[in-house]
C-alpha cells in the first residue's frame, strides 16, 4: 500500500533509512553555492561504483507552504555523491528508483551543519596519498589503468601519484615536513633511483630549482633528441636492455637515455651494418663507421659523373613518368582521399623514378676498387654516407715526365747544371738557366735548318699575346666571370693539373682543427652536399671544363662561380696572426654584405661558449639579452650552475657575442625604413605603445 505523501508519518530524527534516488533533492540551504567540478562528479561515481557509498546522506523531509511533507527529501550533506548517482543513471549503471542510504536530520540547522561538513575537514596530505596508491599497486597488483578506474581519475594522474609515491622514503618525509615542495619532489621522481636522489638532494645548495634538479639527476643521461638516440630509436636500445627515464610532469620529448655507454654501441653497431651493405653493394676497397665525423686529412674526394642510360632504364623511365602524370592528374581535383591501391602506385613510381635517376651518375669502377666510404651519424639522427675518398697509399702511380731531348741548362742554388746534371761554364744565363750567349744565335739558325721557332721568340710573342688578353679580357665581363670560374674550379673539382690561364690560387683552409665537432653540424652537411651536386656534373676531363661553363645560362655560372669563390673565405682569428687585422675588417663587411645572421647557425650553449668563459662574461651575456634582473638571479652562481643557467635563459633570445654580431646591411636598413614609413596614421600609435610595453619588458 503506497502511503500518501500529505500523510506521510513524521520520521524520527537520527534514523537511518534508504530513499529513492529520485526523491531526493539539493538542500537550498547547501553552503557549496559553487558548482561541483566535472572531475570531482567522475572521481565519486567511479568510487561508488567500485566500494559503494561509504558515507550516509544526511537529509531532512521537504516540506511545503503549510508545513506538509512533500514526500521529497532535502540533501544537507553529501550533496556530491547524489550528483555521481544521478550521473550514473545517466549512464545506465542504475536505476532512477536506486535506494539511497540516509541519515535524517531534523534537529540541526541544514546551512550549519552544511558549513561545518565542509570547513572543519582536512584532505590527506598528498604524501600518503601518494604512497597508498603506491600500496595499492604493490599489494593487490592493480595496474594504473584499473585504479584509475576506481577512483575516478585518469590513467596518468594515477601514474604520477605512483611514480611520486616511488620516490625515496627519506625525500617523502622531507616533503611531508615542509622540507620541498611539490615542483622539487616532482622533479626528483624523474628516477626511482633513491640512492641517486639522495645524493643529488644532499649536493643542493640554496638554490632548489627543479631544472637544475632534473638536470643534476639526469647529468650522465643523453636526451632523447640527442642524435645518437634517435639514430638508434628507444625501442632497439630497450631491447638491448637499456633504460628510458621518463618526465611525467613536464614535457620530456621522449625522456633520457639512461646508459650512454650502451647508446654508443648500438649506434655504432648500426652503422657498421650500414657500412657493410655499402661495401657489399657496391664493392667499395674500404668503408669505415664512425659516430662523428673523422678528419679525411690528406685524401683526395672523387664524386661520380654522368653516364647515359641504357636503353631499358630509359624506356622504363619514361614509363613511370608518363603512369605518374597521368595518374596524378586523373586524381588532382578529387574531393575524397585516395584510394589505398593508388596512393601505393603513386608511392612505387616515384621510388622507380628515384631509383633509375640514381644511375645517372656512377663512380668508375678503378674510383671504387682503390677509393672508401664513411658512413657517419649525421646532426638529424639520419646515417651519412660519404663516397670516393682515395687515400694517399691508394693513388695511381704519376705518369713519368718525358725525358728532355737535349741538354737543357737548370739554375739550382746559384748554379746552372745540364740534362746530365754536369756544371755547365761560367757564363750569362737567362731566367730559366739557359746559354744566354747560344740563344743569340737560335733565330739564325732556325731560318737555315727550319727548326721550330726559338723559345726566345715565342716568349716574346706570348707576351704581346697576354698583354692582349688583359686589355680585351677586361673590357669583357661576362667572360671575364667565366675565365675566372673556370680557374677556380679547375682547382677546386680536378687534382694534379694545371689548366689556368689565370694565376688566381684558391685555398680553403679546413676548419676541423679550429671547431672540435663542426664538421658535424647542419652547415657543414648543407655545404658538403651543395658541393658534392657540383662534383657530379663536372666533365670527366679538365678539358672539357670550359666549354661546361661556357654552355651554362647566367644563373649556373653565378652560382658555380660562388661556390668556388665560397670555399676560399677563411674568417678564422688565430693569435698570432696579427698582419690580418685588415683582412678580419673585410671579412667583417662581406657579412654585412651578405646579410649573414650567425642565429642560424649557433647558439649560445656550456659547451659551445658559456663554459669557456669568465663569470663575468656569463652575466653580461644575460644582462644584455634579458637585463639586470635576470642577471642578478644567477650572479651568486657558481661557474658551472651559472653557465647551465644562463644557457637555459638565453635558448630562444638571439644572443650572439660580439665577434659573431652582423651590422645591419644598408639595404637592409633602407627598406625597413621604406616599411616604417608606409604604415598607416591609424596603426603608428599601436606600433609605438608595443615599443614601450617591449622596453619595459
Amino acid at each position: 500500500m503506497t502511503t500518501n505523501a500529505k500523510t506521510a508519518p513524521v520520521i524520527e530524527n537520527g534514523r537511518e533509512v534508504f530513499i529513492p534516488l529520485n526523491k531526493l533533492k539539493k538542500h537550498p540551504k547547501n553552503a557549496r553555492k559553487t558548482p561541483h567540478s566535472e572531475a570531482s562528479i567522475e572521481g565519486k561515481a567511479a568510487s561508488i561504483a567500485a566500494k559503494g557509498i561509504l558515507q550516509n546522506l544526511v537529509v531532512e523531509p521537504e516540506t511545503n507552504a503549510e508545513g506538509e511533507p512533500t514526500g521529497f527529501y532535502l540533501v544537507s550533506i553529501g550533496e556530491g555523491r547524489r550528483l555521481a548517482q544521478l550521473l550514473r543513471v545517466k549512464r545506465k549503471e542504475i536505476k532512477k528508483t536506486e535506494p539511497i542510504r540516509c541519515v535524517i536530520d531534523t534537529a540541526n540547522d541544514a546551512a550549519e551543519i552544511s558549513l561545518d561538513e565542509n570547513v572543519n575537514r582536512e584532505n590527506l596530505h598528498p604524501a600518503d596519498e601518494f604512497e597508498k596508491f603506491r600500496e595499492l599497486s604493490e599489494d593487490r597488483g592493480w595496474g594504473a589503468e584499473e585504479i584509475a578506474a576506481r577512483f575516478g581519475v585518469t590513467a596518468q594522474v594515477v601514474k604520477q601519484r605512483l611514480r611520486l609515491g616511488a620516490v625515496s622514503p627519506k625525500l617523502i618525509q622531507i616533503y611531508r615536513d615542509g622540507g620541498l615542495t611539490m615542483d622539487q619532489l616532482q622533479a626528483f621522481a624523474i628516477t626511482d633511483d633513491h640512492a641517486r636522489q639522495e645524493q643529488v638532494f644532499g649536493n643542493l645548495s640554496y638554490n632548489r630549482e627543479p631544472w637544475i634538479i632534473r638536470r643534476d639527476l639526469t647529468a650522465s643521461n643523453v636526451a632523447a633528441s640527442d642524435r645518437r638516440a634517435v639514430f638508434v630509436g628507444p625501442e632497439a636500445y630497450a631491447e638491448a636492455g637499456g633504460n628510458i627515464i621518463r618526465d611525467l610532469f613536464t614535457e620530456d620529448r621522449g625522456g633520457f637515455y639512461e646508459d650512454a655507454v650502451l647508446l654508443d654501441r648500438l649506434a655504432l653497431d648500426k652503422l657498421e651494418r650500414i657500412a657493410a651493405q655499402v661495401q657489399e653493394a657496391e664493392g667499395w676497397k674500404w668503408v669505415l663507421a664512425h659516430v662523428d665525423w673523422p678528419h679525411a686529412h690528406g685524401m683526395r674526394r672523387t664524386y661520380p659523373h654522368p653516364v647515359e642510360l641504357s636503353e631499358a632504364d630509359a624506356a622504363a623511365y619514361d614509363a613511370a613518368q608518363e603512369e605518374l602524370k597521368r595518374l596524378s592528374a586523373a586524381w588532382e581535383n578529387a574531393d575524397v582521399d585516395l584510394p589505398t591501391e593508388v596512393d601505393q602506385r603513386l608511392a612505387e613510381l616515384e621510388a622507380e623514378i628515384e631509383r633509375i635517376d640514381g644511375k645517372r651518375h656512377a663512380y668508375e669502377a678503378e674510383e671504387i676498387a682503390r677509393g672508401g666510404v664513411f658512413v657517419v651519424l649525421n646532426h638529424d639522427g639520419t646515417a651519412r654516407i660519404e663516397r670516393g675518398f682515395i687515400r694517399p697509399e691508394d693513388e695511381a702511380p704519376e705518369p713519368e715526365e718525358p725525358a728532355a731531348d737535349e741538354d737543357v741548362g737548370t739554375a739550382i742554388g746559384g748554379v746552372c747544371v745540364n740534362a746530365d746534371g754536369e756544371v755547365m761554364d761560367d757564363g750569362d744565363y737567362d731566367e730559366d738557366g739557359n746559354d744566354a750567349s747560344a740563344l743569340e744565335t737560335e733565330d739564325e739558325e732556325a731560318e737555315e735548318d727550319g727548326k721550330p721557332l726559338s723559345d726566345s721568340l715565342i716568349r716574346d710573342l706570348t707576351a704581346h699575346r697576354t698583354l692582349a688578353l688583359r686589355l680585351t679580357l677586361g673590357e669583357q665581363p661576362d667572360m671575364a666571370l667565366i675565365a675566372v670560374t673556370h680557374t677556380l674550379a679547375a682547382q677546386t673539382f680536378y687534382r694534379g693539373v694545371d689548366a689556368n690561364v689565370l694565376e688566381i690560387r684558391p685555398i680553403s683552409a679546413s676548419l676541423g682543427g679550429h671547431a672540435d665537432g663542426i664538421e658535424d653540424t647542419a652547415a657543414a652537411k648543407a655545404l658538403a652536399d651543395r658541393h658534392a651536386g657540383w662534383a657530379t656534373d663536372m666533365p670527366r676531363d679538365v678539358a672539357d671544363l670550359w666549354g661546361f661553363i661556357a654552355g651554362l645560362d647566367n644563373a649556373s655560372v653565378m652560382a658555380l662561380f660562388a661556390h668556388c669563390a665560397s670555399l676560399t673565405v677563411n674568417a678564422v682569428k688565430l693569435p698570432w696572426e696579427v698582419h690580418k687585422r685588415r683582412a678580419h675588417r673585410t671579412a667583417d663587411k662581406l657579412a654585412t654584405a651578405v646579410a649573414l645572421d650567425m642565429t642560424a647557425h649557433w647558439t649560445p650553449t656550456v659547451r659551445a661558449y658559456l663554459g669557456r668563459v669568465t663569470k663575468a662574461h656569463i652575466l653580461a651575456a644575460v644582462r644584455e639579452a634579458l637585463g639586470d634582473e635576470a642577471a642578478e638571479r644567477i650572479a651568486d652562481k657558481k661557474k658551472q650552475e651559472m653557465a647551465e643557467a644562463a644557457e637555459q635563459l638565453l635558448a630562444g633570445t638571439g644572443w650572439l657575442p660580439p665577434v659573431l654580431r652582423t651590422d645591419r646591411p644598408a639595404w637592409l636598413a633602407d627598406e625597413r625604413q621604406e616599411a616604417h614609413a608606409a604604415e598607416t596614421e591609424d596603426r603608428a600609435e599601436v606600433h609605438i605603445d608595443d615599443h614601450f610595453s617591449v622596453a619595459a619588458e
